[in-house]
């Protein structure tokens, strides 16, 4: 039974919003409850008491006001009493500033955390750091258009903002709720640093408290936080043959530079990789079509070697969706970036996830209401083992992921096969 920390016999609902789907994905198993992924951004049905519902917006993306809008219809259909807690994007990209104070309307407070200790991001004084580097001295947003910001209050635009330092957040939970509670009533919102797991849930533990029209926002570490304060059980990670005998598709969608390695590590254990050229994929026309593995593993990415036309990045992920959506047979889903699995199953008619577990931080387990079994990932995370481990998960007693030899078998390829053409003939023939 999920535990009501606020008091009241009825068990906790939480809606967790998210602006992308692995992260939305990330949320959900952070939180450790019973519920579903909604791919929105309006939900069907909102959570039951006990329950969560976390709401892929899809906002990532869109422009600043649009964002905002969506973020301020999601929040308005949330009954009263359900813990809002809003899913950041650990290194403050996306529209952070105009969806956090479209979050923030009409509520008596904002409590902000956007530590994610497990993957090395912390807050001090305000400012987040990569494994002790501030954020705006690494190149983690060499893909975006912007300098990285200079601290979380900068990220946060024209919101009213108050850093709550280490020493705060490791004092007692009388003293850290009425730090909070002060600043929340001077119209104030914290931001909490953060080094620990253990920092985080000091922050839950003294913002419940508060009420429920205060209002939670961080990464998948608040959201683990929460989930540990409610008493959420762990979900297990999948374990046995799981899944029926079918193709599985690792679409890399990330242009991160790990990609290349661990896309390495699935070819040579015998995975077919077909670079689909970006230049192609960013046309209008018939989907490209691409030979499929039947019995194996086949591994999609964007062939960026000519470069990408400037504007054209989003036209290029839908290419790839489109691809993927074009192959005849169901196929089982490793998708990596959020925009691109987003993209993907909307191009599959895909509307929502039931998380199964979690694989390692980030790589999510769920399955489909069609029976499709999905992993999803940041670009961003993940060793260059990532995605092999992924695939062993997935496909544990099959020769083309094997456990302690990486010989190629079943005779199929390991390396990339020519790129595909355009063809308006049946597309994503298996082979």
């Amino acid at each position: 039974m999920v535990s009501n920390p606020r008091g009241g016999r009825e068990p906790c609902r939480v809606l967790a919003l998210a602006d992308d789907l692995s992260g939305a994905a990330e949320t959900a198993a952070a939180l450790r409850l019973p519920g579903r992924i909604d791919l929105g951004p309006a939900p069907v049905t909102l959570p039951a008491p006990g329950e969560a519902l976390v709401l892929d917006l899809d906002t990532r993306q869109l422009p600043a006001d649009e964002a905002a809008r969506i973020v301020r219809e999601a929040v308005r259909g949330a009954a009263a009493g359900t813990v809002l807690i809003k899913k950041t994007d650990s290194l403050l990209r996306g529209n952070l500033a105009a969806e956090a104070a479209a979050y923030a309307e009409d509520a008596d407070g904002l409590v902000i955390a956007p530590a994610l200790p497990v993957a090395g991001r912390t807050v001090r004084d305000g400012v987040v750091r990569l494994r002790g580097t501030p954020l705006h001295a690494t190149d983690a947003w060499r893909a975006e258009s912007l300098p990285a910001p200079t601290s979380v209050a900068a990220a946060l635009g024209g919101l009213r903002t108050a850093v709550v330092p280490l020493d705060a957040v490791r004092a007692s939970r009388r003293e850290l709720t009425g730090r909070l509670r002060d600043l929340v009533s001077a119209g104030l919102r914290p931001v909490c640093d953060a080094e620990t797991d253990a920092d985080l849930d000091a922050v839950i533990a003294a913002a419940l408290p508060l009420g429920p029209d205060v209002r939670l926002m961080g990464t998948g570490g608040l959201a683990a936080a929460l989930g540990r304060v409610l008493g959420g059980a762990d979900i297990p990670s999948p374990r046995g043959p799981l899944l029926p005998h079918r193709p599985l598709l690792v679409v890399v969608g990330t242009a991160e530079p790990t990609a290349v390695a661990q896309i390495a590590q699935l070819t040579a254990v015998g995975a077919r990789h077909i670079a689909l050229p970006a230049a192609l994929l960013a046309e209008a026309g018939p989907p490209l079509s691409f030979p499929v593995d039947a019995h194996g593993m086949t591994v999609i990415s964007v062939d960026n070697s000519h470069g990408i036309l400037a504007g054209s990045a989003r036209r290029v992920v839908a290419g790839l969706a489109r691809a993927v959506a074009a192959v005849p047979h169901p196929a089982d889903l490793v998708l990596t970036g959020g925009e691109t699995a987003r993209r993907v199953l909307d191009a599959l008619g895909v509307t929502r996830l039931h998380p199964v577990g979690q694989i390692h931080h980030g790589a999510v387990h769920c399955h489909t209401d069609d029976g499709r079994h999905v992993v999803t990932r940041p670009g961003s995370y993940g060793d260059t083992g990532s995605l092999l481990r992924i695939a062993r998960a997935l496909r544990p007693v099959h020769p083309i992921v094997p456990g302690d030899h990486p010989a190629v078998s079943g005779g199929v390829s390991a390396a990339p096969v020519p790129p595909p053409s355009v063809s308006s003939a049946p597309q994503g023939e298996v082979q």
